[in-house]
């Protein structure tokens, strides 16, 4: 799956232009927070929102910004993903 990066979001669409994923990270002094992760139900189970928070960790990390998880999804994945902890 293709993604496309704007600033404070990462997405993706089908062949006929329907978001299907998405992670937006608004960023308000220095910090982004994660705050919405969407996958479309015929994608979940597939590891979709898994690579749309790496994504957006290596995007916030390339800009030198901090983040917070106000994602209920994003704050299990960082708990999961404890090397990347430092970013919060």
């Amino acid at each position: 799956m293709e993604f496309q990066h704007e600033r404070e979001r990462i997405f993706a669409l089908d062949e006929q232009g329907k978001l299907v994923a998405e992670v937006t990270f608004p960023v308000s002094e220095g910090v982004a927070d994660i705050d919405h992760t969407f996958v479309e139900q015929s994608l979940r189970a597939q590891g979709v929102a898994g690579q749309l928070l790496d994504a957006a960790v290596r995007q916030i990390r390339m800009e030198g910004l901090r983040a917070k998880a106000t994602c209920s999804y994003a704050a299990k994945w960082f708990k999961e993903h404890p090397d990347q902890s430092d970013l919060l």
